[in-house]
Parts: C-alpha cells; structure tokens; sequence
C-alpha cells in the first residue's frame, strides 16, 4: 500500500477499498476531505499516522477478502449499485433516525442538551438527502446511462439541458459537503458516539445507528465523487469529442 507523502486519502481508498475501514476506524474523512495527504489527514483527526500506517501496511497480509474493484465497474452498473444499495438504505434508515434521535432528546435532553441538536441535524441532513438523491435519479443517473449504452453503441451522444455533466456534479459534490459536515457535528457532538453513563437501550441502539449511516455516507460519497463522477467526465468527454 503506497502511503508516500504525495499519495491522498482519496487515491488509497480508489487503489483499494478495504483501506476506507481502516480510515473509519481513526475517523478519518476519505471522501469528501479525502485530497489530503495521509498525514495531513491524520493531523486533522488528531490521530498517530504510525499507527494507521501500520494497519494499512497489514492489509498486504491477505487476511482480508478482497472487495469488489469498483474502479473497474461500467458506469450504469455503479449508478444501479448506488442506488439499490445506498440510496435504498438512506430511505430506510432516515426515518428510523429522526424517530429515534427525537425519542432520546425527549426523554435525555434536559441531562444531555447536546440531543436536542443531533436531532436537528439529523432532521435536516436526511431531509437535504432525500432531495440530493431524487435530484440524482431523475437528473443525472439517467444521463450516466445514456453515456454508458452510447459507449457500448459505439456512438455519440446530444449534449444534455445542462451543457456539461460538470455543472450538476459540481452541484452534488457541494451537497455532499453539506452532508459530511453535518454528521461530522453529530460525530463531535455526541463524543464519537460515546453512550453516557445514563443512556437507555435507545439510546445505545440510535448511536450504532448513527455510527453506521455515517460509515455508509462515507463509502456512499466516496464512490461518487472519486470513482462515478470522474469516469462519467471522462465519458461524456469522449462521446461528444469533435472530430
């Protein structure tokens, strides 16, 4: 695993993908913070690139399954692993949030104020979700596959309404800003998911959950930003080259 001081974040989770466990161990932003350098990235985690180094340098051991090489995946065929897999699980889990965040800021949030300000965060960034995606299913992913059948077709393609894929993954890129820093605020908020000495098996139960809809959010972006997008550029630019 190459973690020279000019290699990213991004470009270890793009090269193999079981890095990003590793990176979401020591909280570590690979996707939309993911143009640092490891040890720029590990300063701002607050955490010893030593020790991350050594755990990357023990994926070279074998002992984990390989993952599937998303890099290596057509454009529709991400598309359709994104949204069957974490588009489908953003619509699942957002209600379950909000219930359950609201559920222990009622019951804990004279003890634990902080409560009351996940549950707003959490209200709003899978409300702001809920629009980015649709935007993606009705806009952008079916111009994504349009590219894609034009490029097994051997043909051209008509620009879009919106001149450029550029400008709505610009858009999107934003919004997933948007998105990581919110949950980087619950992240802080709640003390890395730390459950008080007090909290209720509600309590427990909603912070694995938010642990882990933060854990998908990352790997979710990751694949956007580093693997779709960029070969959906690469596409669109190929297929509407002038001759």
């Amino acid at each position: 695993m190459e973690t020279s001081q000019e290699v990213t974040v991004k470009d270890m989770v793009t090269a193999d993908y079981r890095t990003a466990f590793i990176f979401e161990r020591y909280a570590i932003d690979f996707c939309c913070g993911g143009k640092k350098t490891l040890d720029a990235a590990c300063a701002e985690a607050g955490v010893d690139p030593r020790a991350v180094r050594q755990d990357l340098a023990m994926l070279s051991l074998g002992t984990i399954l390989q993952p599937e090489q998303f890099g290596d995946w057509p454009v529709d065929a991400l598309v359709e692993h994104i949204v069957q897999k974490h588009h489908a699980y953003v619509r699942r889990m957002s209600p379950v949030l909000i219930a359950h965040t609201t559920k222990i800021a009622s019951v804990h949030g004279k003890n634990h104020p902080e409560l009351n300000a996940i549950a707003s965060h959490v209200a709003f960034v899978t409300e702001e979700l809920t629009r980015h995606m649709q935007k993606e299913e009705l806009l952008l992913f079916p111009y994504m596959r349009s590219l894609a059948a034009a490029d097994r077709e051997h043909r051209t393609i008509a620009p879009p309404p919106f001149v450029s894929i550029r400008n709505p993954i610009r858009m999107m890129e934003q919004e997933h800003v948007v998105a990581g820093d919110a949950f980087k605020y619950v992240r802080g908020a709640s003390l890395g998911y730390t459950v008080p000495d007090d909290g209720c098996t509600t309590y427990r139960v909603t912070y694995s959950e938010l642990d882990e809809f933060e854990r998908d959010l990352h790997q979710h972006v990751h694949l956007e930003n580093n693997i779709l997008f960029p070969k959906a550029i690469d596409l669109e630019e190929k297929l509407t080259r002038k001759e």
